[in-house]
């Protein structure tokens, strides 16, 4: 009769353990999506919106699904960067540890919004900005800590042995050239590769890894939109260089300026 009595209570536990486990992995997946969809604004000052996140902690990935990242305010467009899915593969053990190891991340067919002058104020580079303003900030205060006291949020250690972005395609409106209508154009850049991140004891943060993912992805789709401006220009952007416009009078304006030098070095002038 004992024997069955503990038997009984070793299946019960067992029961619990399995059901804690489910429950725990349901939770995981909300615990993500609120995280990213917190920490992503604060970081961006952008809105950051996840559809959902399905996370398995024995296999040891995670994927995120209908990723949107919002456009500073005063642009026109709602969004900058929209991703359908990407996939990560973490060391299920070092969730619970001082550092996150993450073996790969993999983003595909993401989707850029380019909406400003590729050589002056656009809403990639305000992103940018506000993301190096953050992370400047936050340099000189102490990390925020959890009751165990590790690091929390954007603190937490990361270490990303592999980052791919590939197939990711740029819609752009060119606007803020004097004398020259929008232009709209979409192109692809090359395929974007980080590899041994955070590999030492002090690791990475989010908030530096996000600083130089959207680093790198900023300036090639920048130089990818400004590749294409001058076939899309034409004769406007030779009038703009030589300081004239097409009636003849002199165009000296500091915004014609600084738009000269971009161009200038663009089209070999």
């Amino acid at each position: 009769m004992i024997k069955k009595i503990i038997l009984w209570l070793v299946i019960g536990v067992l029961a619990l353990i399995v059901v804690g486990v489910i429950v725990v992995g349901f939770s995981l997946d909300k615990i993500v999506k609120t995280g990213l969809e917190t920490v992503g604004p604060k970081m961006t000052q952008t809105k950051l919106t996840v559809d959902s996140v399905n996370l398995s902690l024995l296999g040891g990935s995670a994927g995120i699904n209908g990723l949107v990242l919002g456009n500073p305010d005063g642009f026109k467009t709602t969004q900058a960067i929209s991703v359908g899915k990407a996939a990560v593969s973490i060391v299920p053990r070092s969730i619970m540890a001082d550092k996150i190891i993450i073996h790969s991340v993999e983003v595909r067919a993401a989707e850029i919004t380019f909406e400003g002058n590729p050589f002056g104020a656009n809403n990639l580079k305000k992103i940018m900005d506000n993301v190096n303003e953050t992370a400047g900030a936050s340099a000189g205060t102490k990390p925020e800590t959890s009751p165990a006291g590790k690091p929390t949020g954007a603190a937490r250690k990361l270490q990303v042995d592999d980052f791919l972005i590939s197939g990711a395609k740029v819609h752009a409106s060119i606007t803020g050239i004097p004398g020259v209508d929008v232009k709209e154009i979409t192109v692809t850049i090359p395929d974007i590769h980080f590899s041994n991140l955070g590999q030492g004891p002090e690791g990475i943060t989010a908030g530096e890894l996000t600083q130089k993912v959207l680093k790198e992805v900023s300036a090639d789709t920048i130089k990818a939109v400004g590749d294409n401006a001058k076939n899309l220009l034409g004769g406007a952007a030779n009038s703009i260089l030589s300081g004239v416009t097409n009636s003849g009078q002199k165009a000296v304006s500091e915004g014609v300026d600084k738009l000269k030098k971009g161009l200038g070095g663009l089209l070999g002038k």
